[in-house]
């Protein structure tokens, strides 16, 4: 059988036209390492998924993050209507006051909570005072009349996020009297949650003012919160968390300093979207004014490794491309096998840094990845140029460029405007140093 000879011509073709076969290979190879990429991104998302997961874990058994609402006077009413049979229906309803003056001040003592050394959760317990109180109730305001109001079955509802975080049987002082709170909202309907005590009340106390006290010892994790439930709220927190997140409507005061953060709200009843007292009638949501405070853990390593790697196709391509001009200035042909184990050394870049970041902080796990994977590509580069300088000179370019990105990540704002000139930088380098490379070869 006669062998196929390559024909003269097709001997000069590709002679001539290899740097742009070798282009169109390494453009594929470059595409390629775009799967195990995809992969590693599917474990950065797994990884923080299970974290996430943990932390619920952790705060079901230490308490949630709590919103303390309250606390809130309700009277209940008799109601009369006609039905559809024109007969007279008497119904209890339930008739909502809130406080004319409420001050909250305190100071959360932080602590963690891990399942292991690498998943933990920032947790908290808060000690509160809480004071303030109660001018004359206007039942004319609601057009109620005194003679349908049940005085005698009166309560205070004092509304928590999670029971768990309760730490001592919790009272109100209410003038000279002390009450204690029981579990449970008593059939209200603005609290998924509360405590209620009961507050027997006859008609001539709506018509005086009322003040009340509470101490509160709660426990709950990541934030706290408060729905400005007074027509004049304040709100003092002191902590020694030096990061703390300020979220809701009404944002603070503050001192944040290296050993802690103190904050101070004011809000008014003009600055949230329920009114001062209403019937239960009314469809009145407490939800969506409330404000407060996160303690922010800022070492998001899993948010920032995984910002990293969508920079995992700028770091092969530009890898790559500087290894080719390399190629070609060397006058020394890489095989695509070397091609492919640098560029598995690039992703393998990633796999470090999400398992280093677990347990360190993401700049000394990026370093450390980093560092590792230039060393190993530069000396791989020693051995297949023989040459020192060439080697040198490709680990700075590496350096730089790993570099390049850790400035991106810990931008925020101004990342897009840094990447994009960096990028211009670089390609004016690549058209600059590539202008006398004779492409064709004879």
């Amino acid at each position: 059988m006669d062998i196929p000879q390559t024909t003269p011509d097709q001997s000069s073709f590709f002679q001539r036209n290899k740097y742009l076969i070798k282009g169109f290979m390494i453009s594929f190879l470059i595409l390629a390492l775009l799967i195990p990429t995809f992969f590693i991104s599917q474990l950065i998302r797994e990884r923080q998924e299970r974290n996430e997961e943990v932390k619920r874990e952790i705060a079901s058994q230490w308490s949630s993050a709590q919103t303390i609402t309250g606390p809130v006077l309700v009277i209940p009413y008799l109601q009369s209507e006609k039905d559809a049979d024109n007969k007279l229906i008497t119904s209890k309803r339930y008739a909502y006051f809130l406080p004319d003056d409420l001050k909250i001040n305190g100071d959360l003592v932080h602590d963690f909570r891990a399942r292991s050394t690498i998943f933990k959760l920032i947790v908290y317990t808060a000690n509160l005072n809480i004071t303030g109180s109660f001018s004359p109730v206007k039942l004319s305001k609601l057009n109620l009349a005194s003679e349908n109001m049940l005085f005698n079955e009166a309560f205070i509802s004092f509304g928590i996020t999670d029971y768990t975080g309760i730490q001592e049987q919790m009272r109100i002082q209410w003038d000279d009297k002390q009450y204690e709170y029981s579990a449970g909202a008593n059939q209200t309907t603005i609290f998924n949650k509360a405590l209620f005590t009961p507050m027997a009340m006859i008609a001539e106390d709506i018509n005086k003012s009322h003040s009340f006290s509470m101490k509160v010892s709660l426990r709950g994790s990541e934030g706290i919160y408060f729905v400005p439930v007074g027509k004049s709220t304040s709100v003092g927190i002191t902590s020694k968390w030096p990061n703390p997140d300020f979220k809701g409507k009404t944002l603070p005061e503050k001192n944040i300093q290296a050993n802690g953060f103190t904050a101070s709200w004011k809000a008014f009843d003009l600055n949230r979207e329920f009114p001062q007292q209403w019937k239960e009638t009314a469809e009145v949501q407490l939800s969506g004014s409330e404000f407060g405070v996160n303690l922010l853990q800022p070492l998001d390593n899993y948010a920032k490794t995984s910002r990293t790697i969508k920079y995992a196709i700028l770091v092969i391509m530009l890898t790559f491309v500087v290894y080719f001009f390399i190629e070609v200035l060397q006058k020394k042909s890489v095989h695509a096998v070397q091609y492919v184990l640098i560029g598995f050394a690039l992703c393998i870049f990633y796999t470090l840094l999400l398992s280093l970041s677990e347990y360190t902080s993401y700049a000394v796990a990026y370093v450390s990845a980093a560092l590792a994977t230039i060393l190993l590509i530069t000396l791989y580069t020693k051995s297949i140029f023989n040459s020192f300088k060439t080697a040198g000179i490709f680990g700075s370019f590496l350096s730089l460029l790993y570099v390049f990105i850790f400035i991106l990540i810990q931008l925020q704002d101004g990342a897009l405007l840094a990447g994009s000139v960096g990028l211009f930088i670089i390609l004016a380098a690549i058209m600059y140093f590539s202008r006398k490379i004779e492409w064709y070869t004879k």
